[in-house]
């Protein structure tokens, strides 16, 4: 059994801090069943389920903090695990920044549990395996694609009495095809927590028609475009930005958001006064837990507002260390928008670029977030407001900071969640001015 009620973790937690001799113990347990399935060349190449549970037991004397793993429940594997965190905490160095477990919390649970998606069958990701490849082998092209959904639930109590359960649901899908020539590629991603609102036959169509039109692609010159950026493609750049949205860093000097000569940007205008970017555990498009990796309720609060930055976010000892309030880390981004299409942003455009897809991101200089990465699956260029012809695809340096003061419209914002990402993000397709491409890549 890998999903526990609220009342059987507990008890397991309660044995372990009363198994506790250290100063200080917190315990975690958390546990999942995921289940999947892939497919390539058109046919389904694996499919599973995985079931699994931990408990993690973090032990401190003093500033001396010892942790362990164990994926055994009984009274005899508990008290092992826990002398074994302890031996551990002996032996650890002294870590001056540790802080001392979190007093009793109040959390307010946040909707992130659908029972739907929680009772997904093999039969239904065969279903859904079966509409994506389907359409795609009709129509001589070639799907590859992976489809995974999840239920968890975590738990977490300390010796000081905190305690916190809930559970969750989310589902992720991408499918990239290609021609049978590999000229033209695809792509499309859906992430959900309600497998009610996946539609696997309208998603599959939009890989297929971007495949057949990415096709005889024509090359460009480098240079600085007017770029529609679908919401899958801004958000790597957007919450790539948001690493830096630390107060220790920026109080350092060693962020975007420093101010020469010390200080931060905090409360300045740093971006467009249309961009507003949320922080909500409770929103019902995108609700994640109601806490972070420490325990620390999260808020509802602006991250920024009307272009100014309204947050920074402190770790407990660096707030303690500068007199200010901790709260939960955000663990989603809810950009507004406005309430256009891509394809509506498409018609509104004289020329442009329509970027589908944007990977492989790196930093090239993080005092400016200048970012480098490729864009591919589908990238295309706009006359009087049509799609005239695909292009090959660009390297691009662009840095979000500078993208987001270069807004000329924003559409609906998309929910989006990705591997490289920590956020559950609500982003809206982007048009945006003097986009900086550097060079080709021949790549589809």
């Amino acid at each position: 059994m890998s999903i526990y009620t609220e009342e059987q973790a507990k008890a397991i937690l309660d044995k372990v801090i009363a198994l506790s001799q250290a100063d200080e113990c917190t315990a975690t347990l958390s546990g999942s069943i995921t289940g999947n399935i892939r497919f390539a060349l058109n046919n389904v190449s694996t499919s599973g389920i995985v079931s699994n549970a931990q408990l993690i037991v973090q032990s401190a004397f003093g500033q001396r903090e010892g942790i362990t793993t164990i994926n055994s429940f009984d009274d005899a594997s508990l008290e092992r695990v826990v002398r074994r965190a302890e031996e551990l905490a002996r032996l650890a160095p002294e870590n001056p920044e540790r802080m001392p477990a979190l007093e009793k919390q109040d959390y307010k649970p946040s909707p992130t549990f659908v029972q739907a998606t929680a009772d997904i069958t093999p039969e239904q990701r065969a279903q859904i395996a079966a509409a994506s490849i389907g359409p795609c082998r009709d129509g001589k092209l070639i799907a590859a694609g992976f489809l995974q959904d999840d239920q968890s639930f975590f738990a977490f109590a300390n010796s000081k009495g905190n305690f916190g359960y809930q559970r969750a649901t989310n589902l992720d899908y991408t499918c990239t095809v290609r021609t049978e020539d590999g000229r033209g590629s695809g792509w499309v991603s859906r992430n959900a927590a309600d497998v009610k609102q996946f539609d696997a036959d309208e998603s599959i169509q939009v890989a297929i028609q971007k495949a057949r039109d990415s096709a005889e692609a024509k090359a460009l010159e480098p240079g600085k475009y007017t770029v529609i950026l679908e919401p899958a493609a801004a958000a790597g750049l957007i919450s790539f930005m948001m690493f830096f949205f630390d107060a220790r860093q920026a109080d350092e000097g060693r962020s975007f958001l420093s101010k020469k000569g010390g200080g931060t940007k905090l409360g300045e205008q740093v971006y467009d006064p249309r961009v507003t970017i949320m922080a909500d555990p409770w929103d019902p498009e995108a609700p994640v837990m109601p806490w972070d990796q420490e325990g620390l309720p999260r808020e509802k609060h602006a991250i920024i507002k009307d272009g100014k930055v309204e947050y920074l976010q402190y770790s407990r000892y660096w707030a303690q260390k500068q007199g200010k309030r901790a709260v939960g880390q955000p663990g989603n981004l809810l950009m507004a928008g406005g309430s256009k299409s891509t394809a509506e942003l498409v018609k509104g455009t004289q020329k442009g670029i329509l970027v589908t897809r944007t990977w492989y991101i790196r930093m090239v200089d993080p005092q400016t977030v200048l970012l480098t990465g490729l864009t591919r699956d589908g990238t295309f260029y706009i006359e009087n407001g049509e799609i005239k012809h695909p292009v090959k695809n660009f390297r691009f340096n662009e840095s979000p900071v500078i993208m987001l003061n270069n807004i000329e419209e924003l559409g609906k914002p998309v929910r989006l969640s990705g591997d490289e990402s920590p956020f559950v993000m609500m982003i809206p397709p982007m048009k945006l001015r003097d986009f900086t491409f550097t060079s080709l890549s021949d790549a589809v």
